[in-house]
């Protein structure tokens, strides 16, 4: 498994601190991003899953805890819109560049939008894709908000 990403190479560019932790993904999981938080010995609200979704008609990637669910009327709501849905797995992949699984909410092919959900802020560190399955990045908060643009919303139920 490389551990270079496009996601990686962002980082080490805009010279934002990270770490890498690599574990053995497992794709038969039935929650994979829990598998992931059991494997690395992290509590899941720690670890956050990166999903891809439409506001109306624009693209935005929705960052939350692996543990927690989406609310899509949230979503909307926090980004002035009217309604939202999941973006279909192969439109995900072609907008990004990632493999479901392994979407990273940095260095997509065509950037979206990322809202994380506000309440992982207290959090000692933040645990997202790096861009592969089975390798996660490691961030203070507040640096993976800078980095990722991002803004906090409420966005689970």
């Amino acid at each position: 498994m490389s551990k270079t990403t496009r996601a990686t190479r962002w980082l080490d560019a805009a010279k934002f601190p990270y770490h890498l932790h690599a574990y053995d993904y497992e794709a038969e999981a039935h929650a994979k991003g829990v598998q992931a938080a059991q494997a690395l010995c992290v509590p899941p609200q720690q670890v956050l899953k990166s999903l891809m979704a439409w506001v109306d008609n624009q693209a935005v990637c929705a960052v939350i805890p692996v543990d927690r669910r989406l609310q899509l009327k949230k979503l909307a709501a926090a980004c002035g819109g009217k309604s939202a849905r999941m973006m279909e797995v192969a439109e995900a992949e072609r907008r990004t560049g990632y493999k479901v699984g392994g979407i990273s909410p940095l260095a997509q092919q065509r950037q979206a939008p990322v809202l994380l959900e506000g309440s992982v802020l207290g959090e000692p560190s933040l645990y997202f894709n790096a861009g592969q399955r089975g390798l996660l990045l490691e961030m203070a908060p507040q640096q993976a908000m800078a980095a990722l643009q991002a803004r906090a919303c409420d966005l689970c139920e």
